[in-house]
């Protein structure tokens, strides 16, 4: 019940009773219900922006969501690192792994391409965080397509490496008699002087003079196919195919150590020198044959022979004497 106000009148000499205007009252009523609406508004905000109204199984989805945004923070820190590794590795596959095997680099748009066609990411679409979620699962896809490419490409790598590996073994690249078992190197590759006929005449292969039964050795991985004295001058002699267009010969010698269809290792004992065919003295002529052609063998001593060796051997090879056969 409201208070009744009252003021003094002198001309009456009495109390008169005060009678609020009714503007005022309205007034008053709507500051009121204004400054009621506006501290409601005021709590309500701050009640919806606190935990003092959730319910325990809101609370519950309020840490698990915090917890969810932390770990999906976390997979992208990881995956930021990861991508960095395959960028890393990606570089030094083309520019070192594949220029070395003498492989075509692999494009960065093919590395890095995306995927086309239906929508892979529908169903996580409609959730409050679908497009974290979603980003994210395009990045995780990206990387595992970046790996599977990368893994493809070390397989060929792996596989050039073999292949080149298997290559550098079938190169008859060692001289096929011992240093130590040598007399010396008696003539070189090129024109020469017929020990027989007295002309000038092509040698194909070198002449290493050695006493009769010294060993005579495979200079590269390979198959033995021919062991026999059928061929015209160079008595009993070997081949052997390396594969890769390579083949070597060993001529005049007293015996063999290995049969047709056999499988040699380079440095595998083949056979001894000796003075079969059209030869002069003991020795053995060595050849070495690339896709059909002769070529010089002296190019292809660098796994037996050091340099001083070499150049040594390179000095007389070049002399114009006279060939043993």
């Amino acid at each position: 019940m409201s208070k009744v106000k009252y003021y003094y009148d002198p001309d009456t000499l009495s109390y008169r009773k005060i009678e609020p205007k009714k503007s005022r009252k309205y007034r008053n009523i709507f500051l009121f219900l204004l400054g009621a609406g506006i501290f409601g508004f005021l709590g309500l905000t701050v009640l919806l922006n606190t935990n003092l109204l959730n319910t325990p199984r809101e609370l519950s989805l309020l840490r698990e969501k915090k917890n969810s945004d932390f770990q999906l923070e976390i997979l992208n820190k990881d995956l930021d690192r990861m991508a960095q590794v395959l960028d890393n590795l990606a570089e030094r596959d083309n520019n070192i792994y594949r220029l070395y095997f003498e492989a075509n680099p692999i494009p960065e748009e093919q590395r890095k391409a995306g995927f086309g066609g239906i929508n892979r990411y529908k169903s996580l679409e409609g959730f409050n965080n679908s497009d974290a979620i979603i980003a994210t699962r395009k990045r995780v896809d990206r990387i595992k397509k970046q790996m599977a490419i990368q893994s493809i490409s070390l397989d060929e790598i792996k596989r050039l490496a073999a292949e080149k590996e298997k290559l550098l073994a079938a190169i008859p690249a060692i001289q096929p008699i011992k240093n130590q078992d040598l007399t010396r190197m008696a003539s070189g590759y090129g024109w020469r002087s017929d020990p027989f006929t007295k002309a000038r005449k092509k040698h194909n292969g070198m002449d290493f003079t050695a006493p009769r039964g010294v060993p005579v050795y495979a200079t590269g991985d390979g198959k033995v196919t021919r062991a026999d004295n059928r061929s015209s001058g160079f008595g009993k002699h070997i081949r052997i195919e390396h594969g890769y267009g390579y083949m070597s010969l060993y001529a005049h010698l007293s015996k063999y150590n290995v049969k047709k269809g056999q499988k040699v290792k380079r440095g595998d004992l083949i056979g001894f020198v000796g003075n079969t065919g059209r030869s002069q003295a003991p020795h053995l002529h060595y050849e070495v044959w690339k896709d059909k052609d002769r070529i010089n063998p002296i190019n292809f001593y660098y796994g037996s022979l050091s340099p001083e060796e070499f150049e040594n051997m390179l000095r007389y090879a070049k002399q114009e004497n006279q060939s043993l056969d």
